[in-house]
């Protein structure tokens, strides 16, 4: 199967199909993929494969990983032979029956029309398994989660790109916001300081050095800065690996955490207003995340 499958983010919508005529039949496999947290199945098949249905969920699973799945067989029967036979004697049965209540009641409705609309007057023979046949089906099982895989894959590619777009947007915003850090912080220190100085009585110097630095250091995003750098660099990394989505949300909740905890500390308004827009883009995010298998 292509390499390349495998190698990147997938979305868990997917739709696959595979076709192939057999002896006496036209074998159709749907296989149609949503987003969910875990994998939910249902498989629809002939009668005549009902043995191997366990073995076509083994395989679906181990392939698709997560994700509501709708797996659909359907079989065209384009021979000559025909495992439907007429009930000869249940027909009889019928006519005689219908024929003895139409002369009692002097009824002119044709009795054959009936009788053919009556209940199992068609006989069929149960079809048995040709593992030769299966051995065909079970190949075209694997073309139809190998081209569900590859829409996966292409839909992945797309969300790829918008993450990056929005993960590069939030970089910026944060980019204009450590521009701005260390003039907030100047700016606060002298604001105190011109109050205190404007104040009438006299005051302890030391100790309101020590309450700007406490009260400064509260202020201070530094730290809340380099952990958001850190986690949009993480966030980037494993967008070229394959089955990350709960992962990728997880470091969606941590740069949430860090944007959130920047906002709170910001007490500027300008600062706020770049939190907002991070957020708006994170959200974005967040709401394709889910779709990421």
């Amino acid at each position: 199967r292509p390499a390349y499958l495998y190698t990147m983010i997938r979305s868990m919508t997917g739709y696959g199909k595979a076709e192939k005529s057999l002896s006496n039949k036209k074998v159709t496999i749907e296989i149609k993929s949503l987003n969910s947290k875990q994998i939910d199945m249902n498989v629809r098949m002939p009668s005549v494969y009902r043995e191997k249905e366990l073995i076509c969920r083994q395989k679906i699973s181990a392939e698709l990983k997560r994700g509501k799945i709708d797996v659909s067989f359907f079989v065209e029967n384009t021979g000559q032979e025909a495992n439907i036979t007429l009930n000869k004697s249940l027909i009889k049965t019928y006519y005689s029956e219908l024929k003895e209540i139409n002369d009692e009641l002097n009824i002119s409705e044709p009795l054959m029309n009936v009788v053919m609309r009556m209940p199992e007057v068609f006989k069929t023979e149960k079809e048995n398994l040709d593992q030769n046949e299966w051995l065909e089906i079970e190949k075209l099982l694997d073309q139809a989660i190998v081209n569900l895989t590859a829409f996966r894959a292409d839909e992945g590619k797309a969300m790829e790109n918008d993450f990056k777009i929005r993960i590069k947007n939030i970089q910026t915003i944060l980019d204009e916001i450590e521009k701005t850090e260390s003039n907030r912080i100047e700016d606060k220190k002298n604001r105190l300081q011109e109050k205190i100085n404007s104040l009438t009585t006299e005051v302890d110097k030391n100790r309101f050095e020590q309450e700007l630095i406490y009260y400064l250091e509260k202020l201070d995003i530094t730290e809340e800065i380099v952990r958001l750098n850190n986690h949009l660099s993480y966030f980037t990394e494993n967008l070229a690996a394959p089955s990350q989505g709960k992962k990728l949300g997880f470091i969606c909740q941590e740069i949430g955490r860090e944007i959130n905890t920047i906002g709170s500390k910001s007490n500027n308004a300008q600062m706020q207003q770049l939190v907002v827009r991070m957020k708006d883009e994170l959200e974005k995010i967040k709401e394709q995340i889910l779709n990421v298998l």
